[in-house]
């Protein structure tokens, strides 16, 4: 591992690492904070997934997490949101929506993606792997959590692994990648046409399918300008409804979809995990 930088906050350390990742065959990026701690404690992690045109830096720089961090002893980690490099594949239009900085958590069957685009692996595998072995991380108690693209890469990681993750939540999240224009998009460039590929990647299609958690805890912007088109809370909540998923779903009046949003409701649902983390 490098380290790209390492900086003191609120008693912790912030960090950013590079490193060769197996999964996506590219150099990957990360940022992680430790918070204080005694000498040989093991601390509970947080995933956080970004969301398009991402990379680690904007939680870092803007989500405001570290402070509750340091005080709830938490460990927070931020993967980058594709693979980039020489040689990665990107839209062919270079549209924000697809390719680099969009790799919406899946790992891609679909040439000339399916080379590099692995991000399913690299956060459910190999990263935590990486984690366990470099950082105080008990890797027994985790939780997840993301913002729109990386909403859904939390809801699809904390469904499939309910036994893995204690507390999974989403600020603003893409509920159902196979009935918007985004997840079209990226589904079908990913995994390709067949649409009974797309389920296990699609918050509402695994929960209609038995995927089960305990609760979910989700906060949507009310003036989001992506609301009504790409992300749909309600087809969510009428999913955890039928499947008795104790769905907390905030609707905040005036937010948008930035990290004004995000970093203001950041604080409360770092709280809301680590009650679950214990």
């Amino acid at each position: 591992m490098e380290t790209i930088s390492t900086n003191r906050s609120f008693g912790g350390v912030q960090g950013v690492y590079k490193h060769a990742s197996a999964a996506t065959g590219t150099g990957m990026t990360f940022s992680i904070y430790v918070p204080p701690h005694a000498p040989g404690q093991k601390l509970p992690v947080v995933w956080y997934l970004s969301g398009l045109t991402c990379t680690h830096a904007n939680v870092t720089e803007k989500g405001d997490y570290r402070r509750a961090c340091a005080e709830l002893g938490l460990i927070f980690v931020a993967p980058d949101s594709s693979p980039r490099g020489e040689g990665v594949a990107d839209d062919a239009e270079g549209a924000y929506d697809f390719g680099l900085g969009a790799g919406f958590y899946v790992d891609a069957t679909e040439e000339p993606f399916a080379k590099h685009y692995k991000m399913w692996s690299y956060v459910t595998e190999e990263l935590p792997a990486l984690v366990a072995e470099h950082f105080p991380a008990d890797m027994a108690r985790q939780s997840i959590l993301g913002h729109s693209m990386g909403g859904h890469g939390a809801l699809t990681i904390g469904l499939t692994y309910p036994d893995r993750y204690r507390a999974v939540s989403a600020f603003a999240p893409i509920v159902a990648p196979g009935q918007v224009p985004w997840g079209h998009k990226a589904l079908g460039g990913y995994l390709g046409p067949d649409r009974t590929a797309w389920r296990k990647h699609d918050a509402v299609a695994l929960i209609e399918d038995g995927a089960r958690v305990k609760e979910l805890l989700v906060d949507q912007g009310e003036a989001d300008g992506f609301l009504a088109e790409q992300l749909k809370p309600s087809l969510l909540a009428a999913a955890c409804a039928d499947a008795r998923i104790a769905l907390t779903l905030r609707i905040q009046p005036g937010y948008d979809h930035s990290y004004y949003f995000i970093s203001t409701f950041m604080e409360d649902h770092l709280r809301w995990h680590a009650e679950r983390l214990g």
